[in-house]
């Protein structure tokens, strides 16, 4: 289960905005929860706010349960586990991003990049990769590489036939579309590869460049203006990646058949529900997420000129091929690339969280050098590291021990960094430096790279007192981590781990593990009346096999009828719900637009659930009695305290 996503749906999101003189609500223990902060959290949680006594007190009852968990937690240590404070470090240091640029630098970069909105570029790429921590010849080794690909595609050779030759990229795409990406534009890409791929002209092949997946070259081959933004539907018969040819025709064969049934007039969002193989669209009426201009969804090439070569709302493709299967594609909207101002707060935020932020650190940094009064101490104290460091720095050996002194190399804030703070750095961080004789240089780029890490890092310890918004999400990361631990740990791995519990608990609540009224049957579910009464007749042969029922009514087609065999439950399965089914064949009749003939072998009576049978029931309600037992213990060991008075008063 993602962290992220449950502490996400608690019904606590913190913010800690505290005013002078704001009353506080509730302590737990010794902390204090203020009026407006539970104010804010109840407007966050709350789509349709309500004021009244009975209201408020529902909530603070949750918001309570959550607080004594988290309390829990803090006092059995888990905010010292190291593996969770890294994780919280890390969330923090990503939080930390916005905070740490320069803002006029960043308002040219929402603005190129919403002129890159309008434009999409066409590139293929070969990749060679590269591990982080590749040493100085392992990247001059695959950069030559690269050198050398790009000089034989510069003297003729076909980008195609080197991206999938011997030797050529280890995009494994690249096998199939010899390293073509098709369209895009900005967000789309990793900053880096956009970058390159906007600055490159039509028909050139790039530097060899890095992103993080690797070491790329690119060649740019079309620009064009964006074509927009677009929303569609589709139909998808799906085709395994290992079809054989029999699969591939059958696929073809039925989305031919579907695409014969619109052009007779059927319904689209009806052929959907009925027979398209995309579980995240067909029940929505075949909608996929809006993709082109302005949005960071790409569709493989051969769907997304489908859709834009669509002319008016509501047209459909003929039938088509990605490497997913068979699509037909329905046009719902499009729209041309949003104004600036638009779209100017969505592509400020993007730009925030994407890496071409970091671009803006160095005028940041020289901020906060003037803002603290930055004072370089280096000119005699940085000569240690000069006549004391040689070749063994590049394997790792530099000793920090080594060092006597600890003289300041700067001062920020009126607080001194010092040689030992930059020899534990240079230990740390040897990886990345390229072998140079000129040790000298070495050290002033490690001691540039250094003093720009240290004072972004003293200025993210100072973001908490600085930004209450950033305090509060920092929080709020802080709360759902450690209410994951040790709601996992009390809770749910608890009641899957204790066999003997689980087990007790079942033999203790028997009586709510009952099977309902069920029959053992078999199903033939028809998209037409008339093949649903062909099937009647047919299975009033009672020797008739299932198999053959199927073939005679499909014949060549995939679309007449299905067959299921099983036990099912009467008010648990949809068209079986109100039914009166008698004991052997039952005439066809209507459920949202298909056909049912059912035969009953055999009426099954309400029953007990054998324990294997209701586990993953048995689980759920064994958890939730747990946590129940769990609160009851944590409202006698913490204290709690809320301020009525102070709670009624919200929304007066």
């Amino acid at each position: 289960m993602n962290r992220l996503f449950v502490f996400a749906l608690t019904l606590f999101l913190g913010l800690n905005v505290f005013g002078q003189g704001d009353p506080v609500i509730m302590t737990i223990n010794d902390d204090a929860i203020t009026k407006s902060e539970f104010l804010q959290i109840y407007l966050k949680n709350n789509n349709d706010p309500k004021y009244d006594k009975q209201s408020l007190d529902e909530y603070m009852e949750l918001f309570k349960k959550f607080k004594l968990k988290v309390a829990e937690a803090e006092a059995m240590g888990y905010d010292t586990i190291p593996r969770l404070v890294k994780e919280l470090n890390g969330y923090r240091k990503q939080l930390a991003l916005p905070y740490l640029v320069d803002s006029a630098m960043n308002e040219s970069m929402v603005k190129q990049a919403y002129e890159r909105t309008q434009n999409e570029v066409r590139a293929s790429h070969i990749m060679l990769k590269v591990s982080p921590n590749a040493t100085p010849e392992d990247t001059l080794r695959i950069y030559n590489s690269l050198l050398a690909m790009k000089k034989r595609i510069e003297n003729g050779e076909d980008f195609a036939s080197v991206a999938k030759g011997k030797g050529g990229s280890e995009d494994p795409s690249a096998a199939t579309n010899g390293g073509d990406l098709g369209y895009f534009t900005a967000f789309q890409m990793v900053y880096p590869f956009e970058e390159k791929a906007f600055t490159t002209e039509v028909g050139e092949v790039s530097e060899p460049f890095r992103t993080r997946f690797g070491f790329h070259i690119l060649q740019v081959t079309d620009k064009r203006e964006a074509r927009g933004t677009i929303e569609t539907a589709h139909i998808m018969v799906s085709v395994d990646r290992n079809a054989n040819n029999e699969g591939l025709l059958a696929a073809k064969a039925k989305i031919d058949e579907i695409y014969a049934l619109l052009e007779n007039g059927e319904n689209f969002e009806k052929l959907v529900e009925k027979y398209s193989d995309d579980p995240t669209s067909n029940k929505k009426n075949g909608l996929l997420p809006a993709f082109g201009s302005g949005t960071t969804t790409r569709m493989v090439p051969e769907f997304e000129n489908a859709a834009f070569s669509l002319k008016n709302d509501g047209d459909y493709s003929k039938p088509l091929k990605t490497s997913y299967g068979y699509h037909i594609v329905k046009r719902i909207s499009l729209k041309d690339v949003a104004s600036y101002e638009e779209m100017k707060d969505g592509l400020k935020n993007k730009v925030t969280k994407d890496e071409r932020s970091k671009a803006t650190q160095n005028s940041f940094v020289a901020k906060l050098k003037k803002e603290y009064g930055f004072s370089d101490k280096s000119k005699k104290t940085i000569k240690w590291f000069y006549t004391n460091m040689d070749s063994t720095y590049f394997k790792g050996k530099f000793d920090p021990s080594l060092l006597k002194n600890d003289k300041a190399l700067f001062i920020l804030d009126g607080q001194s960094f010092t040689q030992k703070q930059f020899a534990q750095f240079l230990k740390s961080n040897y990886r990345s430096v390229r072998r140079d004789d000129n040790m000298k240089a070495i050290v002033n780029a490690q001691y540039k790279k250094w003093v720009k890490q240290a004072v972004l890092d003293y200025e993210e310890s100072k973001l908490v007192d600085k930004y209450p918004a950033f305090k509060a999400l920092v929080t709020e990361y802080h709360d759902g981590i450690l209410l994951y631990e040790v709601m996992s740990d009390m809770v749910w791995n608890k009641a899957m781990k204790d066999t003997t519990g689980l087990k007790q608990f079942y033999e203790e609540n028997k009586a709510n593990y009952m099977w309902g009224k069920r029959i053992d049957a078999d199903v033939y579910e028809c998209y037409s009346k008339e093949f649903a009464d062909q099937a009647y007749t047919m299975l009033q042969n009672d020797t008739i096999q299932p198999v053959h029922v199927v073939k005679k009514i499909n014949g060549d087609s995939e679309l007449n009828i299905r067959h299921r065999n099983g036990k099912f439950d009467l008010d648990r399965t949809n068209y079986l719900k109100n039914t009166n089914l008698n004991s052997g064949l039952n005439a066809a009749y209507e459920v949202d637009g298909k056909f049912y003939v059912i035969v009953v072998s055999k009426k099954l009576n309400p029953s007990q659930k054998e324990f294997g049978e209701a586990k993953g029931a048995i689980t759920s309600d064994y958890q939730n009695y747990l946590e129940k037992n769990w609160l009851e213990e944590l409202a006698k060991k913490h204290t709690v305290k809320i301020n009525n008075e102070e709670l009624y008063s919200i929304g007066k």
